[in-house]
């Protein structure tokens, strides 16, 4: 089954405060696992920027909205009851309770007018069936993907000592190699289609790294990965980087798998992940800061 959206959530959550009984946000949650039968595996997935849970983010966003629309109240921090007027919703026995139903609400209506004076011209997140974090998070994921996307169309394009520089600063950004001129002084030997080379695993040298980078279009079989892997044991080396813009075929990740030697293997999407992590070959343009009440602040002694 399905996580459901936080309007799903709303009739069954009114429903279970129906008792008129007080109930915290975790007795909340664990009582609409039962009603969806939220496996486990489903509880444990995470929103985009895995700080919170998907199903507790829901649950979260169900209770805020009945409770704009007067149906529960917040009793003590981290409780909340029905109210009488949410009693009496339920007298009417109600198919479904959804942003529409909840418009028939003065305080809800109110809320939602206050929600688009406030966000205009962008569209209400509080109007979709997605709650504001999931709003906020996928449209985060979508100029990320964009962004991978230009930037691997660029690095297909750009030239081997480009390439070899831009690889390299990738790495230190990532706490490799100590510094980027020590890095430079590592790998240094240039190929036709990429570089070759040893860079430290940390700043101490602790221990190296065999890194091969190919500016491929297409897939990358296994005999590339072979090779690299026979490279690695003529330098003695434990531990590989290959690194293409192109892919891996199913038959280079199985054998890259199944070796002694650890060889992590970094395909073009994978680069430009890294790229905009690390903020390599690319900028800021905004920041913007998501940020909850903190009960702790406005607790008496």
């Amino acid at each position: 089954m399905a996580i459901p959206k936080y309007e799903e959530i709303m009739l069954p959550l009114l429903k279970y405060a129906s008792d008129e009984k007080e109930h915290s946000k975790q007795e909340a949650v664990e009582a609409m696992r039962k009603v969806f039968s939220v496996s486990d595996e489903e509880f444990a997935v995470l929103l985009p920027s895995g700080r919170q849970g998907l199903f507790d983010n829901r649950i979260a966003w169900a209770k805020f909205y009945i409770k704009k629309a007067g149906l529960v109240e917040s009793t003590r921090r981290g409780y909340f009851k029905i109210t009488s007027n949410g009693l009496e919703a339920l007298k009417k026995n109600p198919e479904k309770i959804d942003r529409d139903y909840l418009m028939q609400f003065p305080e809800f209506t109110a809320f939602i007018a206050s929600v688009k004076k406030e966000t205009q011209p962008v569209k209400s997140p509080s109007l979709t069936s997605e709650t504001p974090e999931e709003v906020f998070e996928s449209a985060y994921q979508d100029l990320n993907q964009e962004l991978s996307r230009e930037l691997l169309e660029l690095l297909k394009k750009c030239s081997p000592h480009f390439f070899e520089k831009l690889v390299i600063e990738v790495l230190v950004a990532m706490g490799y190699g100590g510094t980027l001129k020590d890095a430079g002084q590592a790998i240094g030997r240039s190929g036709d289609e990429g570089i070759d080379g040893i860079i430290k695993e940390d700043r101490l040298g602790l221990d190296v790294i065999y890194v091969q980078a190919k500016r491929w279009q297409g897939t990358v079989g296994r005999p590339e990965i072979q090779k690299f892997a026979g490279a690695l044991q003529g330098k003695r080396a434990r531990k590989g980087i290959f690194i293409t813009t192109g892919s891996y075929s199913s038959d280079a990740e199985s054998f890259a798998g199944n070796i002694d030697s650890k060889i992590v293997l970094i395909d073009g999407e994978k680069l430009a992940l890294l790229m905009i992590e690390n903020s390599v070959g690319v900028s800021q343009v905004a920041s913007y800061e998501l940020k909850r009440i903190d009960a702790d602040y406005f607790l008496e002694e």
